[in-house]
C-alpha cells in the first residue's frame, strides 16, 4: 500500500524535512522574498512553501537536485535573457542545488511579483467603484 503524502502546516515543517545543506538554501530564500515582500504571509499551498499577498505572488520548493521557484509565467517572460542559463517553463524556475542560488534575481522577481499582483487589485478595486 502507497503512503500519502505528508502534509505541511507550515513554511518552517516542510523545510525540516531535508538534509542541513538544503534547509540552509530553503531558509536563505524564505528570507529573500520575506525581505522583499514583507507584508506577504507566509503560507502553505500544494503542499509548498509560498508568500501571499492578495493572492499567492511565489511558490518555492526542493527537489532532489534543485529548487523549484514559481513566480508564475509572466516574470519568467520578463526576465526571459537573466535566466537563460536555468531551466525554465510556463511558470518554474530551477534553480540546481550545485550552483550559486541567484538571490539578488529572487529580490527583483518578487518585487516584480509584488507590483504585478498590487496593479491587478488595484485595477479590479477601481472598476468595483
Amino acid at each position: 500500500m502507497k503512503s500519502s503524502p505528508k502534509k505541511y502546516n507550515t513554511i518552517d515543517e516542510y523545510i525540516s524535512e531535508f538534509p542541513e545543506d538544503v534547509q540552509n538554501i530553503l531558509q536563505q530564500i524564505r528570507e529573500t522574498i520575506r525581505k522583499a515582500a514583507p507584508k506577504a504571509e507566509e503560507v502553505i499551498s500544494y503542499q509548498m512553501p509560498a508568500f501571499k499577498q492578495n493572492k499567492v505572488l511565489i511558490y518555492f520548493a526542493a527537489f532532489k537536485n534543485h529548487i523549484g521557484f514559481f513566480p508564475t509565467s509572466n516574470p519568467i517572460k520578463v526576465f526571459r535573457t537573466e535566466l537563460s542559463n536555468y531551466k525554465t517553463s510556463k511558470g518554474t524556475i530551477q534553480f540546481p542545488l550545485n550552483q550559486k542560488i541567484p538571490f539578488d534575481l529572487i529580490t527583483r522577481i518578487t518585487k516584480f511579483r509584488l507590483k504585478e499582483v498590487s496593479a491587478k487589485q488595484r485595477s479590479k478595486n477601481s472598476k468595483m467603484e
